[in-house]
């Protein structure tokens, strides 16, 4: 078959070839999927594909708790980490991708919480970290970490939870830390006590000296070495034999029964047959009945209460023969001597059994709230049997734990708030009485005030809690229907009653209360202000539009300057008006005169002038000219115009003012006006001219003769005067007066009803009245008719009605609870409790009144007998011996006597003797007194007496003696060894108590406490504080305590020595003083009489502050406080008045002419310009001086046919801007004409425009704030601040507004901004608080103290808080009573020599005086009656203990050692503390070399302590004396010299290992054999390499940046081998400047500072050679002359000073260098 076999030719071979394809295919797929499996599976045969998933996402879902649902993502994936299809992995192992989840919400964290389980035991780190071996050498502790246990859990019953929950709120804690693994701490021993004495006084013994524990081993430290070292000793050889025996006595044997007692008891019952009671029988009731008592009383006596179970039984002792060698011997071999007893009466130990636990009592805490704290609950079980005797005293019978309230409805725990009333009224004058008591009752104030409210406690959800509680009352009784479906939930439908809360005890409420008094404001009335009155106007009617009647009235207004609070009704009256006769409505007003036009057409002469005239209305305004038709017009008025030669006159002036208001019969009104003469006529006229004037005129020309020659002359000086008369109406002035306001009183016309509310809000409208009525002035009321109508004000007005304020009270408070308080007797004391409310809206607008009762107070209601209880003992019981069985073999026993034991009941009573459960009296009575004593039975041979009597009284303290008595009883009377006083004495003698008491003061002096009954604290549940001044100064008393000794110097009660307590001293605690300033002066006047100024005020010093008083304000240097306020003068307030000229002078006279130079004067006056003109002449300076007219001018006085000019006019204004270009000018005009030929000059003036001379330019100047002004009336508040707008002309001064005005300038200022002065509120305290608790219950040190609060911080000016708030004083000396275990007696073994005994101690009450610092004494133990019976807070009191007293030879343990100080178990250095302990031992004591074998071990215990100190151990060594061995030690760092506790590493050498020795000081011998030097100390070797000696190591410290200091300091090394980053407390580097090397030898830098140190030295020998020739140079330039022998020179230097030079090296120099 060849290659080609399968290549057949035709159709079969053609069909062959395709099935061989199939076939191949097949066989490729199976080949594929073989491999295919063999590439997803591992080699271990795992698949490659696995499922993998994400986090899982948030839980959703619409409800809080279990009912969410989370998601993940979940994907298929590759083992070298790639994703891949789904379908590659096992659906069947595909993990979910939904689960369900606990949705949280907000209020779940209420209910779930973090629970923290305690930290693991700390596990070091090597331990967990793989092959880690643990450090060699514990170097302060190993790290470690420690682990707990952290989950999340539901708080209500503590069952765990998700943590996803917790971490939804918080994340989870953390859950390990880290911690720190002490080095093991080994046993520390203190040293070794001195040896004692030999135990042999002959013979061979031993010494012994022991030491103790100080600290115990811990964290597997060494175990404690020897405690006790032996020594032998041989005092001598014994003279004679010792003794070798001795008795020894064993423990004493459990209690038992004896057996055949209760045998014999049996048979007894059983042979008392039944009947015999009945048979013998009494019938008698009343018999019966004593019996029955006395049978009861016997019961109570005996021991049938089931609490106790008393059984006397017996217990029995070993009594041995002990050799010396510790071997026990034959008993006979100790006899003949007394043997001890073997036998005694014992009580059988019963432990105390109880009941089982109760049920848990219910939660103190009733309900449910996060933040309060847990509550309690308790479980009680009750005794079934007490302890006796011996055995176990009963645990506690109760048990406390934590506890929350459970179950669905638990209602919310009460929450408290601080509830206050409503502001009271503010008011100034609380603040006027802080500053100064006198101000307190001013009225009128107002500004800023001080208004208080009373602060209480309230249950903020009172009204909730009874609302649930009463809802589910309902549910319980099945009165809700559960079936209805509610509208809303019950918590969100409650409707609550607006109500007053009941107050409660203010401390229920947590947190500061709110304040109980603020600031206010009182708005301060604006007053009203009005402008002066204007002038009179015309007689007009009353009513121009009914012009009937005749008469009319002239009236005068005045305008409001200023409109006042309350509108202007609270102004003054406006008008004012006058009767007058024929009024007009509408009259002519001259507006100006036409010139003067001569007569005839001439032009001088007589003429007139026509008025130009303007109808006007009774208030002055223009109206139609036809108005005033009827009223005729002003006639043409009179006038002149001079011709050439006339006199010539000025014009007349205005009118004055009017002198007066009104006329009446003696005063009239007067104005005036003047006129002066401008120039005089031509002259006199002489008779003869005038003859020829006749002759040729004739004589109707010589009247116009001056007009020709002379002119007309000039009138007299009266004529320039002329006065008429003004105001002539009568002084009969009415106006119309009201009164005020009324109240807002209800409109009749309205339907609204003024209901109440609880605010200011208005309720309806109202009306207001008020009178009006006409008034005359000075006269009084008169008629309405005599008023006008026209100007009367209304009567009524509307008003906004306030709604009516009820008053709203609280509830009464609850009853205060009643306080149990007992007398000495046992009463109870009756009290009186007590219940208040508050006023928390006072009634206003006619609202309902407050009631009247406002406290409540009752009876206490108090049981009878006041609660305690108390032990009652019964009578001892028959004295039970051992039975006879098994004493009788006893030597010298008797069957009927001897020791016993008897009993006796105890029964618990209240204090007034009813019987009581025994439950109560072991919760609050005093210890169980003792029911089992041991007592004896006298044999007949005993003497037998009675008990001691007491002793007798003294007749007085310190005299005399007191006895006491016995006597003997029975038999014992007649037996001679009784009658033996001295063994049985019969009576004792002691001295009489000398009760001697010393009284002393002890302690400091108190505070100076004030006097209690000043305003005091409200009682009442809500303990508001009363708003009155309490009393803060003054006389009060001081107090130092009283102490009180006894003759032997112990503490006693003060009463003793008739004291109570203190010593009283009056003191003063200063009252503080204010700083007192004067009243405020009155303002200065305004700076500037025009424009802006300032006006000053001032206050001075009258009184400094003190004793914490108000401080002053900033005061100057001379102790002034200043108040400046802008101020503005009316640039026109006052004007220059000028007189008319006077006649002129004329210098160079021309008598003819009367004319030329002359001189006219006249007066110039400061005047007050008022509205009516300037009216009283003031000061010059307060007018302007530039603008002064003159008073005298210089002219030429216009001769006849001159012409004349009237005065100047006003320049006119220069425009602006002023430029040279510009110029102003006057006018005049000419009064005479000037004849022909003449001219009149110019009659305008012109002059150019200048800056700052007769040009302006203006702008307004803003002044400074002012200070805050308040209201006259105010003394603090809100206030104004104010600010002054000024023109300035452009050379700085101020000048009148309206030249600013009238440039139209821009005003963009505020001139007034609102302001507050702080209102000056002294600090307010509350009131002292009760004195506390003393701070010890007894002692000389106790202090009481009280307190008190700032309640309202001081405020601006006030008075501080002063800097103590609390004041003590001393508590009452009491002495310090208690109980005191005396010191245990040797122990003590009844009749031999050793064995087991018993030692004891005392029980009793001691005095201190608590300072810790006296001693003790012993007193009465009458005095701790008071007290519990504990000894430093054991109860459990141990007055015997069992105890083993060795026998001669016996090795045995000592007692225990004292407690160790405490010692802190720390790393030094580390900051780590593990605690601190102190540990006690018994070391081993022999006293026989041969008994050590038998000794017992040594024995140590330990206990946690506080306080104990941190101590560190270290190697000591000093060489022996005479030997060169070192003495090695172990010391603690306070010096104590210790075995163990030194690092474990090798201590110091011994110097015997090095040769030569080690003998230097500071060196020792190291383990290599080679002589070292101790830390800080350097080897200096010798040249054979030996050490030489050991320097110290000098420091270079070089401070680093983190160094304070900036110094370098040189000290000794600490250890030259440790680099200096480990060194500790140090900071930056230091360099050891170690200068030899490790192989002794000196280091290179040691050669470089030789060599350096010599290269110095030669260069200071150059210096001095040529310091000596330079010397020798001076010398020889001096003159021989000019130097002495000892080398000194003197020569004259700068300034003729001398110069001395003394040169020792010169006067070695020899003559001929001197010479040369």
């Amino acid at each position: 078959m060849g290659p080609g076999w399968w290549q057949g030719a035709g159709t079969p071979a053609g069909r062959r070839t395709e099935e061989g394809g199939s076939h191949l295919s097949v066989a490729v797929l199976l080949l594929s999927c073989l491999c295919w499996r063999a590439y997803t599976q591992t080699e271990d045969g795992k698949s490659v594909y696995f499922w993998e998933t994400g986090p899982w996402g948030r839980c959703m879902g619409s409800d809080c708790g279990p009912g969410g649902s989370q998601s993940r993502a979940v994907w298929c994936a590759h083992v070298d980490g790639w994703t891949t299809l789904h379908t590659n992995c096992d659906q069947g192992q595909r993990p979910s991708n939904q689960r369900n989840c606990f949705r949280v919400c907000d209020w779940h964290k209420d209910l779930y919480d973090w629970q923290l389980g305690a930290w693991n035991e700390c596990v070091p780190v090597s331990a967990r970290a793989n092959g880690a071996l643990r450090p060699a050498v514990c170097n302060g502790g190993e790290e470690g970490i420690q682990t707990r246990e952290v989950g999340c859990m539901l708080k209500s019953d503590r069952t765990p939870a998700e943590d996803a929950i917790c971490e939804y709120f918080e994340p989870k804690p953390r859950l390990e830390q880290a911690c720190l693994i002490p080095c093991p701490q080994n046993c520390v021993a203190s040293e070794y006590s001195p040896w004692t004495s030999c135990s042999k006084t002959c013979g061979i013994g031993l010494m012994n000296r022991v030491r103790s524990v100080l600290v115990p081993p811990l964290f597997g430290g060494a175990m404690c070495p020897n405690l006790t070292e032996f020594q032998s000793c041989k005092p001598g050889p014994c003279t004679r034999p010792e003794g070798m025996l001795s008795l020894r006595v064993g423990p004493w044997s459990s209690c038992a029964l004896p057996q055949t007692r209760p045998t014999r008891q049996v048979k007894r019952r059983k042979g008392k047959g039944p009947g015999v009671r009945e048979k013998n029988g009494v019938k008698d009731p009343e018999t019966r009945e004593l019996i029955q008592k006395k049978r009861t009383r016997n019961r109570l006596n005996r021991q049938e209460s089931p609490f106790w179970d008393i059984q006397v039984g017996f217990q029995t002792r070993d009594v041995t023969c002990a050799h010396r060698n510790g071997t026990t011997v034959a008993l006979h071999l100790c006899i003949p001597r007394d043997l001890p007893a073997r036998v005694q009466s014992c009580v059988l130990p019963k432990d105390c059994q109880l009941t089982e636990w109760g049920d848990w009592g219910p939660c103190s805490k009733a309900c449910a709230h996060p933040e309060s704290p847990s509550g309690t609950r308790t479980r009680g079980r009750q005794v079934i049997q007490f302890s006796v005797g011996e055995g176990e005293s009963c645990p506690p019978l109760g048990e406390t734990e934590s506890c929350e309230p459970q179950g669905d409805r638990v209602p919310p725990c009460a929450t408290y708030t601080w509830r206050t009333t409503e502001w009271g009224d503010c008011r100034v004058d609380l603040l006027l009485s802080q500053q100064d008591r006198r101000r307190g009752n001013q009225t009128g104030l107002c500004g800023g005030g001080l208004q208080t409210r009373e602060v209480y406690c309230v249950q903020a959800n009172a009204e909730l809690i009874t609302y649930l509680n009463d809802l589910w009352e309902k549910e319980k009784v099945g009165q809700t229907q559960r079936q209805q479906k509610p509208s809303a939930p019950p918590l969100l439908s409650i409707t609550f009653q607006i109500t007053a809360s009941r107050p409660v005890e203010n401390r229920l409420c947590e947190g500061p209360g709110p304040n109980q008094s603020q600031l206010c404001h009182i708005p301060c009335p604006t007053e009203c202000d009005v402008s002066p009155w204007g002038a009179w106007g015309p007689c007009t009617f009353e009513n121009c539009e009914d012009q009937a009647g005749k008469k009319g009235f002239k009236m005068r207004k005045r305008l409001i300057t200023n409109e006042p609070t309350g509108g202007s009704g609270n102004c003054p009256h406006l008008v004012e008006a006058v009767p007058c006769d024929d009024p007009s409505c509408y009259n002519w007003r001259q507006v100006a005169l036409d010139a003067c036009r001569p007569d005839d057409g001439r032009a001088c002469g007589l003429g007139k002038q026509i008025p130009q005239l303007q109808c006007v209305s009774s208030n002055g305004d223009d109206v139609d000219r036809g108005l005033c038709a009827s009223t005729p017009a002003t006639e043409p008025v009179a006038c002149d115009v001079p011709c050439s030669r006339d006199c010539v006159l000025s014009d007349w002036t205005p009118w004055s003012t009017c002198s007066q208001t009104c006329s009446s019969k003696t005063v009239e009104g007067k104005q005036m006006r003047t006129r002066s003469v401008l120039a005089y006529n031509a002259g006199e006229v002489t008779a003869m001219v005038v003859a020829w004037i006749t002759v040729m005129e004739g004589l109707s020309r010589v009247p116009k003769f001056p007009e020709i020659f002379g002119g007309a002359l000039c009138p007299n000086s009266s004529a320039l005067l002329e006065m008429r008369n003004c105001n002539e109406h009568a002084c009969t002035v009415y106006h119309w007066q009201t009164g005020p306001w009324g109240p807002c009183g209800e409109d009749p016309t309205s339907s609204a009803v003024n209901g109440s509310v609880d605010g200011p809000a208005p309720c309806s409208m109202g009306l207001q009245t008020r009178k009006v009525i006409c008034v005359r002035v000075n006269v009084g009321q008169v008629p309405p008719k005599k008023c006008p109508d026209g100007p009367r004000p209304g009567t009524v007005r509307p008003c906004r009605l306030l709604c009516k304020k009820d008053c709203i009270v609280t509830p009464f408070s609850d009853w205060t609870p009643c306080p149990l308080t007992c007398d000495a007797a046992g009463n109870v004391v009756k009290t009186k409790q007590l219940r208040s409310r508050l006023i928390i809206q006072m009634p206003a607008n006619g609202g309902q009144e407050c009631p009247d009762v406002l406290e409540g107070e009752r009876d206490c209601e108090v049981p009878k007998v006041c609660p305690g209880f108390r032990w009652k003992t019964h009578k001892w019981r028959k004295c039970q011996l051992v039975p006879w069985s098994l004493r009788q073999a006893s030597p010298g026993a008797q069957e009927s006597c001897g020791p016993g034991i008897q009993t006796r009941a105890v029964s618990c009573r209240q204090l007034d003797g009813t019987q009581a459960d025994v439950g109560e009296c072991l919760k609050f009575a005093r210890a169980m007194p003792s029911i089992i004593q041991r007592c004896i039975l006298p044999c007949q041979d005993d003497c037998q007496l009675t008990n001691w009597s007491k002793f007798s009284s003294c007749t007085a303290d310190c005299v005399g003696v007191r006895t006491r008595k016995r006597a003997l009883i029975g038999r014992s009377r007649k037996k001679d060894k009784c009658k033996n006083n001295q063994m049985y004495p019969l009576s004792e003698t002691q001295y009489c108590p000398c009760d001697k008491y010393n009284a002393q003061p002890v302690g400091n002096w108190s505070d100076c406490v004030l006097p209690e009954g000043g305003p005091g604290r409200a009682d009442g549940p809500q303990g508001g504080r009363p708003q009155g001044e309490l009393r803060e100064c003054g006389q009060g008393y001081r107090y130092q305590a009283m102490v009180c000794y006894d003759q032997d110097s112990r503490l006693v009660e003060t009463s003793r020595c008739n004291s109570h307590g203190y010593i009283e001293e009056a003191c003063i605690i200063p009252c503080p003083s204010d700083c007192k300033l004067s009243e405020w002066s009155n303002w200065s006047r305004c700076s500037k009489s025009c424009g802006s100024g300032v006006k000053v005020r001032s206050k001075w010093l009258r009184e400094k502050p003190y004793n914490g008083g108000r401080p002053c304000p900033k005061l100057d240097h001379i102790n002034q406080v200043y108040e400046v306020v802008p101020c503005q003068s009316d640039c026109n307030q006052y004007v220059w008045v000028a007189e008319p000229w006077s006649v002129w002078k004329v210098s160079n006279v021309d008598l003819k002419e009367n004319c030329g130079e002359g001189v006219q004067t006249r007066k110039v006056r400061c005047m007050l310009n008022t509205i009516d003109g300037p009216s009283d002449p003031v000061e010059d300076y307060l007018c302007d001086p530039e603008e002064m007219p003159l008073g005298a001018r210089e002219s030429r006085l216009p001769c006849p046919e001159d012409c004349v000019l009237n005065d100047w006019g006003p320049w006119s204004r220069c425009g602006l801007p002023c430029t040279r270009t510009k110029s102003r000018v006057r006018t005049a005009y000419a009064i005479r004409s000037p004849t022909l030929g003449r001219e009149c000059p110019d009659t305008v003036d012109k002059e150019p425009c200048s800056l700052n001379l007769n040009c302006f330019s203006y702008f307004y100047n803003i002044t400074d704030w002012s200070t805050c002004q308040l209201s006259p009336s105010a003394v603090c508040g809100s206030g104004i601040k104010t600010r002054m707008l000024d023109c300035v002309r452009s050379d700085g001064k101020s000048v009148d507004l309206k030249f600013c005005e009238e440039l139209n300038l821009e005003k963009k200022w505020q001139m007034n901004i609102s302001c507050v002065v702080e209102c000056p509120v002294n600090c307010q305290l509350s009131e002292w608080s009760a004195w506390s608790e003393c701070s010890q219950t007894c002692g000389l040190e106790g202090k009481m103290w009280r307190q008190r609060s700032v309640v309202q911080a001081s405020q601006g000016d006030g008075r501080p808080c002063p800097a103590r708030m609390g004041q003590w004083k001393p508590c009452p000396v009491r002495p310090c009573y208690r109980w005191q275990y005396s010191l245990w007696s040797e122990c003590r073994v009844e009749g031999v020599v050793c064995g087991h005994g018993h030692r004891y101690r005392n029980l009793s009450c001691f005095v201190s005086d608590g300072s810790g610092d006296g001693g003790t004494s012993t007193v009465d133990e009458e005095l701790c009656s008071s007290l519990e019976i504990s000894v430093n807070g054991d109860k459990e009191i141990v007055l015997k203990e069992a105890c083993t007293l060795p026998c001669p030879g016996e090795c045995y343990l000592m007692e225990w050692s004292e407690w160790s100080p405490c010692v802190s178990v720390c790393v030094k250095g580390a900051g780590v503390d593990f605690g601190s302990v102190q540990v006690r031992s018994r070391a081993v004591m022999a006293q026989e070399p041969e008994n050590l074998q038998t000794c017992p071990d040594q024995a140590w215990e330990s206990q946690p302590c506080t306080g104990g100190e941190c101590y560190e151990y270290t190697w000591k060594s000093r060489a022996r004396f005479n030997s060169t061995r070192l003495t090695t030690w172990c010391q603690r760092s306070d010096g104590l010299n210790v075995t163990g506790g030194c690092p474990p590493i090798n201590p110091p050498g011994d110097n015997s290992s090095c040769d030569p020795p080690c003998l230097m000081p500071k060196s020792f011998c190291s383990d290599a054999g080679l002589c070292m030097c101790e830390d800080g100390y350097t080897e200096v070797m010798s040249p054979i390499g030996q050490l030489k000696q050991c320097a110290p190591i000098p420091i270079l410290e070089i401070p680093t940046a983190g160094d304070k200091k900036a110094d370098v300091k040189t000290s000794r090394a600490i250890n030259p081998t440790l680099p200096s980053t480990i060194q500790p407390g140090r900071s930056g580097r230091t360099w050891y400047l170690q200068p030899y090397g490790p192989d002794g030898k000196l280091k290179m830098w040691v050669y470089g500072v030789a060599a350096g140190a010599f290269v110095l030295l030669i260069f200071v020998v150059s210096m001095i050679y040529l310091a000596c020739s330079s010397c020798a140079k001076v010398r020889r330039s001096l003159k021989a002359q000019e130097s002495d022998a000892n080398g000194t020179a003197v020569w004259m230097g700068q300034n003729a000073h001398e110069l001395t030079y003394t040169c020792p090296e010169c006067q070695e120099l020899p003559q001929s260098d001197s010479r040369g």
